[in-house]
């Protein structure tokens, strides 16, 4: 089974991209049509639709993609450190980032089985996955600076995403709340083993309120979006902002 393979009860349709395509092709054939109907005895011209434009849905459904799609970069990332550590990481450093990974893995299943209770859809295309090529990853300063700034990403984005998922979903929500302190705590450690002691800074707290820097899923997305090509993931429909 793929990573990405998990109907829910709310029925949210998978961004697979047969699906994406169908929907986008049979949407812009109509207006097509529509437009040409009674002017032109030609044939209309297909009107091309990307194929790696991926558009969450609105409401929770979207916030459930959205963070299973954080979950995703950070697992990835902490499991090719894992799977391939460079020589000056220490194995404890190791053991608190397969930590790490183990606990990303636990929500991007969660989060799977929040979209998908079914288990047999497919949520993204299957090549659809994060690249950790640009990160550099063979050096011990390189891993926790690239697992610092995720980790960091984890912990601005959950203050934002949980409040905005609905009554409706309040089991999700109290189950999800639990993991805002473990994104944090995350952050706080690598940024200690990078500079013992330093367990915040204002990179990440705002020094005028003395509270943690947040960040939307619009920025988030932005920040990622490198890693996703070919592929844009568009939250536009979850119209956060701060």
């Amino acid at each position: 089974m793929s990573e990405h393979s998990f109907s829910p009860a709310w029925r949210a349709q998978p961004l697979g991209r047969r699906n994406f395509l169908r929907v986008s092709a049979a949407s812009a054939a109509t207006v097509a049509l529509v437009a040409t109907t009674g002017c032109s005895t030609t044939t209309p011209e297909p009107i091309l639709v990307d194929p790696y434009k991926l558009a969450l849905p609105a409401g929770d459904p979207g916030l459930f993609y959205y963070a299973y799609v954080l979950a995703l970069a950070l697992y990835t990332t902490y499991d090719k450190v894992i799977t391939s550590p460079p020589s000056d990481l220490t194995m404890a450093e190791r053991s608190v980032i397969s930590n790490m990974r183990d606990h990303q893995l636990i929500y991007r299943e969660l989060l799977h089985y929040y979209i998908d209770p079914t288990l047999q859809v497919m949520l993204f295309p299957t090549d659809f996955a994060f690249n950790t090529s640009t990160l550099t990853l063979t050096t011990r300063a390189g891993v926790l600076a690239a697992v610092q700034q995720l980790a960091d990403l984890a912990a601005a984005a959950y203050p934002v995403l949980l409040p905005l998922i609905s009554p409706a979903s309040a089991y999700q929500r109290a189950l999800l709340l639990k993991t805002v302190s473990v994104q944090a705590r995350h952050a706080a450690t690598i940024r200690d083993l990078r500079t013992p002691g330093s367990f915040a800074d204002s990179t990440v707290v705002d020094t005028a309120t003395g509270l943690l820097r947040l960040e939307t899923p619009t920025q988030v997305i932005t920040e990622l979006a490198p890693y996703f090509a070919p592929y844009v993931i568009s939250v536009a429909n979850l119209a956060v902002t701060l």
